[in-house]
């Protein structure tokens, strides 16, 4: 085991990793995370394990897949009852756990195992997005896509609200952090909300892009985006049946590249702070997001799908120990951070955690690449049934239980234009793909519990149509009150 480190902690909200100088990117501005990541490890292959904000962090906080805990979409926040969090056990052995930001979880006042929350952001009213519930039998939901077409330079909420974020964490890097590692390391959970949604940034990070050099997302026009059943649902229930124009699109880009530059400017001050504070040699530091971003790729905005631009994540570790300059290319997911934050930190790992998916971050950075498969599922918004998808090797399998599944070889298609799904010739890989996803999940009997409990919280709010009729209540969580519009 290495020596115990403190752990600072970097979570994004809807990065995807096709955005950051670090992955390749020759357009954007991120040189703070770039420097992060040349200093340490950079996961090439890493997902989430479902590309949602709420049931994808309360799968990082256990460790567990989203159907281990029943956290199946926006209105079912992690509580801490359903299982152990990482913060649970670091506390329980004498550790320091602050978190600073957006957590997404159900209430401040819940037995999560982060007592210590420093501007928290959670679910509305403790319930979430009910109405995103209704999934197959949502009306059409234009009010996701008028973020793209209103996108533009100016100041937002989550703007005021990620300042403050990195203005705390910061402040207690200065002046909390060394007297909170004097018995045992601490770590720092920092919980940004930029690039998410609304695509609104000041005017000297959305000018810093010309609209014109900005690459177009693949498959954006109605004539190459792929024409799947789960796909042309998401674009009808988002209200886009037809393709964007061109400079709608751009402009839209240009918004998410400024946000994703100012995101960059945040974990500046933070790292910063931790530089000032002299213990950046005793800290290891993760960069990471709880999912993707679309883009526009494929005719789709926000998450919600298995696409790479969604389900895969930036994923840097940094630190004492952890190898620099290096691509790891060993398959990594978020449930890797709860064993790798406990060791990291220098806790003694649990027997009731022994059979947990995940693995440590660490231990692959210093090993030698290899196979290893990712998993990540989904049964929220925009779905009527659940999705499942399976990274082995090459090839990413996608299993739909209503409807055919997909197959992609990333290594020759890695923006996923041809499904070889139902293609002769890949029989055998499907084939090995599915008995490795059973090996995982129950696919069929997880859908059914998931709708099952749907069903039982619609009900609960009244019943679909009472649902239906009331309309989304929230497009995206708003901030603590003090960071949110007048009049909101």
């Amino acid at each position: 085991m290495p020596p115990p480190t403190n752990v600072l902690v970097l979570l994004s909200d809807e990065h995807t990793r096709r955005v950051m100088g670090g992955y390749g990117n020759p357009i954007v501005r991120t040189p703070h995370l770039d420097a992060l990541a040349a200093s340490g490890t950079r996961f090439a292959s890493a997902y989430c394990q479902t590309p949602i904000c709420v049931p994808s962090r309360g799968s990082l906080a256990t460790g567990r897949w989203p159907h281990t805990i029943g956290s199946w979409d926006n209105a079912t926040p992690y509580v801490g009852t359903e299982a152990p969090s990482w913060g649970h056990r670091l506390t329980a052995q004498g550790h320091r756990v602050t978190t600073v930001g957006k957590l997404h979880y159900r209430r401040v006042d819940d037995p999560s195992g982060f007592s210590d929350q420093r501007v928290p952001l959670h679910v509305l009213d403790g319930t979430g997005d009910l109405y995103g519930v209704l999934r197959g039998d949502m009306p059409p939901r234009p009010q996701s896509l008028r973020h793209v077409i209103e996108a533009r330079a100016g100041e937002s909420e989550y703007i005021r609200y990620d300042r403050a974020i990195a203005d705390t964490a910061a402040r207690w890097l200065r002046e909390e952090a060394e007297a909170a590692g004097r018995r045992q390391p601490w770590v720092l959970f920092v919980g940004f909300v930029s690039p998410h949604f609304p695509l609104v940034v000041p005017d000297s990070y959305f000018t810093l892009y010309h609209q014109d050099a900005l690459p177009l997302p693949a498959a954006w026009t109605d004539a190459t985006w792929s024409r799947h059943p789960a796909h042309e649902l998401h674009r009808r229930q988002l209200g886009l049946t037809a393709p964007l124009d061109e400079a709608t699109v751009r402009r839209a880009m240009a918004a998410y590249y400024g946000l994703v530059t100012f995101l960059d400017e945040q974990i500046g001050r933070v790292l910063a702070a931790l530089a000032e504070s002299g213990l950046g040699p005793s800290t290891r530091v993760i960069y990471t997001s709880d999912h993707g971003e679309m883009l526009g790729e494929h005719g789709l905005w926000w998450k919600s799908t298995m696409f790479e631009s969604a389900v895969a994540v930036p994923l840097v570790v940094s630190g004492p120990d952890v190898p620099a300059d290096r691509v790891a290319r060993t398959n990594a997911m978020l449930v890797d951070l709860y064993p790798t934050i406990l060791e990291l930190a220098g806790a003694a790992p649990s027997s009731e955690d022994a059979g947990l998916p995940g693995r440590s971050l660490l231990s692959l950075a210093l090993g030698p690449d290899a196979d290893r498969l990712a998993f990540s599922e989904y049964h929220a918004i925009f779905s009527r049934r659940g999705v499942f998808m399976l990274r082995a090797g090459r090839f990413k399998y996608v299993r739909h239980v209503d409807g055919p599944p997909e197959l992609f070889d990333l290594e020759k298609d890695p923006d996923e234009l041809c499904d070889l799904a139902l293609e002769h010739g890949h029989e055998d890989v499907r084939r090995a793909c599915e008995d490795e996803l059973s090996r995982i999940v129950d696919a069929d009997a997880v859908d059914t519990r998931a709708r099952e409990d749907q069903r039982r919280r619609l009900d609960a709010g009244g019943g679909i149509d009472r649902v239906r009729a009331g309309g989304p209540k929230i497009i995206y969580t708003p901030p603590p009150p003090e960071f949110q519009r007048t009049g909101r």
